[in-house]
């Protein structure tokens, strides 16, 4: 260290004369004094790191003071702002993982509210008034909806996988087709969920073509089950041959096996009456015989991240045995959110306009162009004249592993401005608050508005008139 830098550093303030200094600031009374010393110390440290990184020929004269002060607010607010933030999303992609999947439906977010705030009977019977068992509020309305015989919730699909093989076929065979080995998100792959339920795979088939009888003679005394898994994020097409779930329901009552179809994301409705790729629903699958059929609360059904197995009384009931349901089992918010959206699904008109992923997956081309025109009058009202609003065709995505060859006609804003180059607004879109995430094409800025919730619009509107009347960047 050079005598530059130490006078730079003698320069900068001691953690004493800051503290005083803001005890006259707002933030003394905002905050707690812990949360202000700790942001005072890690501002210092911060910036002597940075002055020493300098070259002697490239130290600044004096320590900006202001510049300083203002690190220091920065440092708090960046402490004390949540996390896990709520995101417009403005890609096109409806269910999208990354982005927490399905909205929930505002029924949904009522009854979430009303539990979570309160006692609830989670555990409770209230006709005996003795200890009761989460998992009965649920099963009626499941019944009810699909005619199955007997339900469970778990907290996930890859848990009612894993739930179900350690249950049925632990240190057992599970024959299933190599086509359907799917790996799901975050790389996790179907093989390691069996594997680590302790079931044994056995892989039938080839990767395009399974036929019956490769089921057939893989069955032998160590078998257990017999597993389909819907491949709902790929389809391989062209040469293909796939036993069908009647198919194997016949085989699996001829070796006395049950079959069990992992459908990955749930379906309630017949997606092909919105001119939509026929997607197997859940009741439909029970009705061709599965004993449990396995899939996801928070894709295509639109509810809370959840798993739901459902079928066969027996088989359910060893499922709610084993020790793992409750490592597995959902909590109170899942249960309320997961049954305001189930209640919604008694009146098909009714699911589709009350949940935004039917409502996003069903709405029109036409009205996407309606909405997309609405704000692009708003925005040329409110932005500089030199910001280019556009309306554009866009083609938008179902996601979430479900129906990946539909494409969803759609509509986006394309924005441009000569003071902000394209990679630079999707960045200051992202650092907004709420963060906006679209996409860049083009060297433009694309805003879906097929995923742009209703509610959303006005907050959209508000943060691009903050960020492009604002500071410019020309780079």
């Amino acid at each position: 260290m050079d005598d530059g830098h130490r006078q730079l550093l003698r320069q900068l303030p001691s953690v004493d004369e800051l503290i005083l200094f803001f005890q006259e600031h707002p933030l003394a009374a905002e905050l707690p004094r812990t949360i202000l010393v700790k942001a005072i110390r890690q501002t210092l440290a911060e910036v002597r790191r940075q002055l020493l990184e300098l070259s002697p020929d490239t130290l600044p004269e004096r320590v900006d003071r202001e510049w300083l002060l203002a690190q220091i607010q920065q440092q708090v607010r960046q402490s004390q702002s949540f996390r896990l933030l709520r995101v417009i999303n403005a890609t096109g992609v409806i269910i999208h993982t990354n982005l927490g999947r399905s909205p929930l439906a505002q029924a949904a977010m009522e009854q979430i509210a009303a539990v979570g705030a309160h006692y609830s009977n989670l555990e409770y019977n209230l006709a005996t008034g003795t200890r009761g068992s989460r998992h009965d509020h649920l099963e009626a309305l499941l019944q009810e909806l699909t005619g199955a015989e007997a339900a469970l919730v778990v907290n996930n699909n890859a848990g009612a996988v894993l739930l179900t093989l350690n249950s049925l076929a632990q240190d057992r065979e599970v024959i299933v087709s190599r086509g359907q080995l799917v790996e799901i998100g975050g790389s996790f792959r179907m093989p390691d969920v069996m594997r680590a339920s302790g079931a044994i795979l056995r892989e039938v088939g080839t990767t395009n073509k399974t036929h019956l009888f490769d089921y057939e003679q893989a069955i032998g005394p160590e078998t257990a089950l017999l597993l389909k898994v819907h491949t709902s994020n790929y389809r391989i097409t062209g040469f293909t041959k796939e036993v069908s779930l009647p198919e194997m329901v016949a085989l699996g009552k001829k070796f006395d096996l049950p079959v069990v179809e992992d459908l990955g994301s749930g379906c309630f409705l017949d997606l092909s009456r919105y001119g939509l790729d026929k997607e197997p629903t859940v009741t439909e699958a029970l009705q061709a015989g599965a004993d449990l059929v396995l899939f996801s609360g928070d894709k295509l059904l639109g509810g809370p991240q959840a798993g739901l197995a459902m079928g066969s009384r027996v088989l359910v009931e060893r499922l709610k045995r084993n020790p793992l349901t409750r490592a597995l089992r959902p909590d109170k918010l899942t249960l309320a959110g997961l049954e305001a959206t189930l209640r919604l699904y008694r009146d098909e008109e009714q699911a589709v306009q009350a949940i935004p992923t039917l409502r996003m997956i069903t709405r029109p081309a036409v009205e996407v162009k309606r909405r997309a025109q609405g704000l692009a009058r708003r925005l040329r009202r409110l932005l500089p004249g030199q910001t280019k609003v556009n309306v554009i065709p866009a083609t938008a995505r179902v996601g979430g592993g479900a129906l990946p060859q539909v494409e969803l006609p759609s509509f986006a804003l394309s924005l441009t401005d000569p003071a902000w180059p394209a990679h630079k607004l999707e960045e200051a879109l992202r650092a907004a608050t709420p963060p906006v995430v679209g996409r860049v094409e083009h060297q433009k800025v694309l805003l879906d508005v097929r995923t742009i919730l209703p509610e959303d619009e006005v907050v959209l509107v508000t943060v691009l008139t903050d960020i492009l009347k604002g500071e410019k960047h020309s780079g």
